[in-house]
């Protein structure tokens, strides 16, 4: 899917670049050494006008909209020199900070026509289009998606997790013999998967609970919501980041019932699907001009609706009578955790595609809140309950 010609110089560059580490072991602890055809000084630059010369004598085997990025980035260099190693990442296909800064600063636009407007693709590339349009706000970006993209690996995480969140619903709703409202029969809790607070002792249901759900129309919307939008996410920012804004939100969300709503258990995915849906929300605000996705403010209001009604059931859900007092029904507070990691890891992963999050400092700050909260309510769950002498419903 959305194969390409490989490009002739990044065959050449890369095998150059083995060749010298190879001959110079401790090349890593100084700048790399350059090919004499390009750094004669070995100065670790290389003029832009080399750099041109190559990228037009390799024009024919070089994708079109790789060239014409890579000659965007020879433009914007005024003093005539680029940093050899960001020759080598760029023709390996590693794309770093400086590259984005170097495109978005650079003298020239790119002129030729939108990946939109071009035609006589194929089913999978326009899939691919598709999707980068959905995803990414640059055209820039958009193109050294499409060029790169290759489906492998495919975007298993999230379709993974929602099989397994369909197979526990079926097993659980053939053992209770009820699929609607699933969560109002009596043995309901006795799963071992769902999060209790008189078994919060029992680390893993932080985790686990996503796979048991209130009933078919609590699996539904989220099943919906997480191939929707977690599959495209997932296809550009990979299985990695993706998994990681929602388990992030998943572990948020149970640890946010534990501080907020002491007595109340947790079931369903919400925190982690919240986390994603409204990172990619926020995105496309932050980058409204710059999103070319078709409807987008219909689809957004739709979103919004959807999650808004799924937070409501949740609500009444939550203070409706228990069908197993004094245990309350499980709470909605796993929504709200869900979207503080949204709008604040999600959003700074989502924002940097391709970029290293290492290098970002908002990743960091959010890290360390993150970690504070995971602190805090560690901390909270092992203290505060006795503290507080509360009065938890009894085990299930």
């Amino acid at each position: 899917m959305g194969e390409h010609p490989s490009p002739g110089p990044a065959v050449a560059a890369c095998a150059e670049a083995e060749r010298i580490e190879e001959l110079e072991p401790e090349a890593e602890e100084r700048p790399p050494a350059a090919p004499e055809d390009f750094d004669p000084g070995n100065t670790g630059y290389i003029s832009t006008c080399k750099f041109r010369s190559l990228l037009e004598s390799q024009s024919s085997k070089l994708d079109p909209h790789k060239r014409e990025v890579l000659l965007a980035l020879a433009d914007s260099h005024a003093d005539g020199q680029i940093c050899y190693q960001d020759f080598v990442n760029l023709m390996s296909n590693k794309r770093s900070n400086s590259f984005r800064q170097a495109i978005l600063q650079g003298n020239r636009r790119l002129c030729s026509k939108a990946l939109l407007e071009e035609k006589g693709l194929n089913f999978s590339q326009r899939l691919i289009r598709h999707v980068a349009y959905e995803t990414l706000p640059r055209e820039t970006d958009r193109k050294w998606y499409y060029d790169s993209y290759t489906c492998c690996p495919p975007p298993w995480f999230m379709i993974t997790v929602t099989l397994l969140e369909v197979a526990f619903f079926l097993y659980n709703g053939v053992s209770l013999d009820q699929f609607v409202l699933q969560v109002t029969h009596p043995r309901y809790l006795k799963n071992s998967l769902v999060y209790h607070p008189q078994l919060r002792a029992q680390a893993w249901r932080y985790l686990t609970y996503i796979f048991m759900h209130a009933g078919i129309e609590h699996l539904g919307l989220n099943a919906v919501l997480q191939l929707l939008v977690g599959v495209p996410l997932e296809m550009v920012h990979g299985a990695t980041r993706i998994a990681l804004v929602y388990v992030a939100g998943v572990v948020a969300g149970s640890l946010a019932v534990s501080v907020a709503d002491m007595t109340a258990p947790v079931v369903g995915s919400s925190g982690g699907v919240y986390a994603l849906v409204s990172a990619h929300l926020a995105n496309i605000v932050m980058n409204w001009s710059g999103m070319k996705c078709q409807f987008k403010l219909l689809r957004m209001a739709v979103a919004l609706i959807c999650m808004s009604m799924e937070f409501g059931r949740a609500v009444w859900l939550r203070f409706h009578p228990s069908a197993y007092p004094p245990c309350p029904h499980p709470s909605f507070v796993a929504h709200l955790g869900g979207v503080a990691v949204g709008i604040t890891l999600g959003v700074v992963i989502l924002r940097n595609y391709e970029q290293r999050l290492q290098d970002q400092s908002l990743w960091w700050i959010f890290v360390a809140m993150y970690t504070v909260f995971v602190l805090f309510a560690v901390f909270w769950n092992i203290f505060a309950y006795t503290l507080l002498d509360l009065k938890l419903p009894p085990p299930p």
